[in-house]
C-alpha cells in the first residue's frame, strides 16, 4: 500500500477542520433553536447595553484626542496626556529620517485603534523626561498603560532592523505589549516588560523647558 502524498495528508487535515468548525457552528444554532422570547429580549438588551458603553468611550476617547497621532507641545502637557488616557504610545523623536518613518505608521495606528492615544514629543527640548525615562536611541516609544511606562520599543531591533518594516509588525509588537487592543494572533502571545516607570509629575520639570 502507497504511502499517503503531502496534498493527500492535507486535505484530511483540512476536512477535519472544516468539520470541527460546522460542528461549532451546528451546537450554536441549536443553542439559539432552544432559547425562548423572554431569552432572546435579554440577548437583545444585553447588546443594546453593550452598544451603548462603547459608544459612549468612543465619544470620550475623540474628546481626548484618540484617533489622530499628534505632537505634545511641552513636558508638562505629556503627564496631563499620560493621565488622561489608560493607553498611551508615546514616540520620542528627532528630525530625522528613522523617525519620520516611524511616524507614518503611527499616523496609520492612531486612526485604526481609537482605543489608544498616539503622540510624539521632541526628545531633545524634553530633557528632564528624556533623562527619567532613559531615552538614548531615537526613534523611541514609550508604552504607558495607566500612567505607567510598562514597555518601549526601541529604534527598528524589535521590528526587523531595518527602516522597510510594515504597519503590521508595528502593530503586532504594541499589540504584545497589550498597549493596542488587537484581536489577532499577535494577541494572543505576551512579553515581559523590560521595566515599568510610574510617571509622576516633578517640581523641577519646569526648570528643564
Amino acid at each position: 500500500m502507497e504511502n499517503p502524498s503531502v496534498q493527500e495528508i492535507l486535505e484530511k487535515q483540512i476536512l477535519t477542520v472544516v468539520k470541527a468548525v460546522e460542528d461549532k457552528l451546528d451546537d450554536e444554532i441549536s443553542a439559539l433553536d432552544r432559547l425562548d422570547l423572554d431569552d432572546l429580549e435579554a440577548l437583545r438588551e444585553r447588546r443594546l447595553q453593550q452598544m451603548k458603553k462603547m459608544a459612549e468611550k468612543r465619544s470620550r476617547w475623540i474628546a481626548l484626542g484618540h484617533g489622530e497621532y499628534s505632537e505634545i507641545p511641552s513636558e508638562k502637557d505629556f503627564f496631563t496626556v499620560v493621565k488622561a488616557s489608560d493607553r498611551v504610545v508615546c514616540h520620542f523623536y528627532r528630525e530625522n529620517w528613522p523617525c519620520k518613518v516611524m511616524d507614518k505608521h503611527l499616523a496609520i495606528l492612531a486612526k485604526r485603534h481609537i482605543e489608544t492615544r498616539f503622540v510624539k514629543i521632541h526628545a531633545e527640548k524634553s530633557p528632564f523626561l528624556a533623562e527619567r525615562l532613559k531615552i538614548v536611541v531615537l526613534p523611541t516609544l514609550a508604552l504607558i498603560k495607566k500612567t505607567k511606562v510598562e514597555d518601549y520599543v526601541v529604534g527598528f531591533d524589535q521590528l526587523g532592523g531595518t527602516d522597510e518594516f510594515s504597519t503590521e509588525e508595528l502593530e503586532e509588537r504594541l499589540a504584545k505589549a497589550e498597549v493596542i487592543i488587537f484581536e489577532g494572533e499577535s494577541s494572543a502571545h505576551k512579553v515581559q516588560p523590560k521595566r515599568s516607570v510610574r510617571l509622576k509629575e516633578s517640581t523641577n520639570s519646569s526648570d528643564s523647558e
